[in-house]
């Protein structure tokens, strides 16, 4: 007798089981459309997450220059680097007042560190010419001069 309360417990489990199964195929299907969103802003995504890419990309870039010469952070090369600095400031601002100061000069030519900067003021404009002695290679910069007409 036991067993058959055991074999109607089942068959009635089963049949609850395949009707609630039957129940699922009867009801409607509910989904939503799905929407690609890309993370990298370059592709459309957005942007606030740049400066997190870039951060990753460097943290995993394990590429060295060979060529660099910022790995030497002793005492010495940080002190030659801000001196060199600031005397080439102090020389920027000689040719500064030499171009533009109280007593402005037509033409003139500097020479320093393997670089000649050569200047000529024109009606208009103040071009400077900067070759760099060891390589040849020159840059030119045209400065426009203001008149004040009243």
């Amino acid at each position: 007798m036991g067993e058959k309360r055991l074999s109607k417990a089942r068959s009635g489990l089963i049949a609850t089981g395949v009707g609630l199964g039957l129940a699922g195929f009867a009801s409607p299907a509910v989904a939503q459309d799905m929407v690609y969103t890309p993370v990298d802003p370059s592709f459309g995504g957005n942007p606030f997450n740049s400066s997190h890419l870039l951060g990753i990309a460097n943290a995993q870039n394990q590429f060295k220059d060979p060529n660099s010469t910022s790995n030497s952070n002793s005492q010495a090369d940080i002190f030659a680097r801000q001196l060199q600095s600031r005397l080439l400031s102090a020389l920027s601002s000689q040719i500064v007042d030499a171009i533009f100061g109280e007593n402005p000069q037509q033409h003139g030519t500097i020479s320093f560190g393997g670089q000649t900067i050569v200047f000529d003021r024109g009606i208009d404009d103040v071009t400077l010419t900067i070759t760099d002695d060891n390589t040849g290679e020159v840059t030119t910069i045209v400065i426009p001069t203001f008149v004040n007409v009243n």
